[in-house]
């Protein structure tokens, strides 16, 4: 990496439109007032999250049994996938107090989830290590030598890039496992960031169970992680891990009763684009009308008549500027 280093990614069509059913997911979501004052679904979620996040990493323990851990009931089975449960669930309760772009958060994160676990908790690894699905290696970890400069400069990226946050959390969860900084804990580590990341964009995901669903596709996992590999480029697996996101919220949505049904209803090329600014207010007509599936003049007049409603307004000039869409 060099001081500007800017991970490999093309956005895509389908990349776009993932961001904008994800932001209305998030927008019905979060207008939805029942959820709000509703502690045992986030508590259910958040442990569902837990035990599917330590469970690619092969701990054994059932999800009755994680529950029953985290609730401070006695449980039978392995020492090691007991105390993974409890630094789990300690690093999820303090995760809303870190930092995403800071570097020293993240080796705190590290020193709780693998506290009692592996000599190196809290340090960046001093050996060489690959990523494995079963017995099969799949991904050998940048050597330990370059790691701390690394690290370093991914961090810097993500402070610095002016992609989309559901955007950044995918390219910064891959390029995290693509180093594989930690001698252990890097699967666990990385989904915790990227559901930091989000979390710091919009509150909700600090308890939507991504992890579940990855879990729950963990052979594509690791073969998108293989096919981003050979590829050089983190494209397929931003669109993979976005498809979870999406997966995840449709499904609250359906728990929590939720009336709207994004996939099913019929939204303008307005609505359409107000979606799309919400999410990333720089993108130019000629973007929003690949997105759309309409013109770049139709583009044009229907950014010319939200504007004339005052349901935008334009910052800047025509190449730097931005518009904001007025709530």
């Amino acid at each position: 990496m060099s001081g500007n280093y800017q991970p490999p990614f093309t956005m895509t069509e389908k990349i776009t439109n993932l961001i904008v059913e994800i932001g209305e997911y998030v927008g019905t979501i979060t207008a939805y007032d029942a959820l709000r004052p509703n502690p045992i679904l986030r508590r259910e979620n958040q442990i569902k999250t837990i035990h599917s996040s330590l469970a690619i990493e092969q701990n054994t323990l059932s999800l009755e049994q994680v529950t029953d851990v985290i609730n401070g009931k006695r449980v039978l089975g392995p020492p090691q996938d007991i105390r993974e449960v409890q630094n789990a669930y300690e690093a999820y309760e303090k995760i809303s107090s870190l930092n995403p772009y800071n570097m020293k958060n993240l080796l705190q994160a590290h020193k709780i989830m693998m506290g009692g676990l592996v000599q190196e908790a809290g340090s960046f690894r001093n050996g060489n290590v690959g990523v494995y699905a079963g017995t099969q290696l799949i991904h050998a970890g940048t050597p330990a030598k370059y790691v701390p400069d690394l690290m370093e400069q991914l961090f810097t990226w993500l402070k610095q890039s002016k992609y989309h946050p559901l955007v950044k959390s995918c390219i910064f969860h891959y390029e995290f496992e693509f180093i594989h900084p930690f001698a252990d804990g890097n699967g666990r580590i990385g989904r915790l960031w990227q559901s930091l990341i989000l979390q710091k964009w919009k509150n909700i995901f600090a308890w939507i169970p991504v992890e579940t669903l990855v879990y729950e596709n963990q052979n594509e996992y690791y073969k998108i992680l293989q096919q981003t590999d050979k590829a050089g480029d983190s494209t397929k697996f931003v669109e993979f891990m976005l498809e979870m996101i999406c997966n995840a919220l449709k499904e609250i949505s359906t728990t929590a009763n939720v009336a709207t049904n994004v996939a099913t209803n019929v939204v303008t090329n307005e609505e359409k684009i107000l979606a799309l600014l919400k999410q990333d207010g720089h993108m130019s007509a000629s973007t929003l009308s690949v997105s759309v599936g309409v013109t770049p003049r139709q583009a044009q007049r229907i950014l010319a008549k939200l504007k004339e409603e005052g349901k935008i307004i334009r910052h800047g000039a025509t190449k730097n500027g931005f518009w904001e869409v007025v709530s």
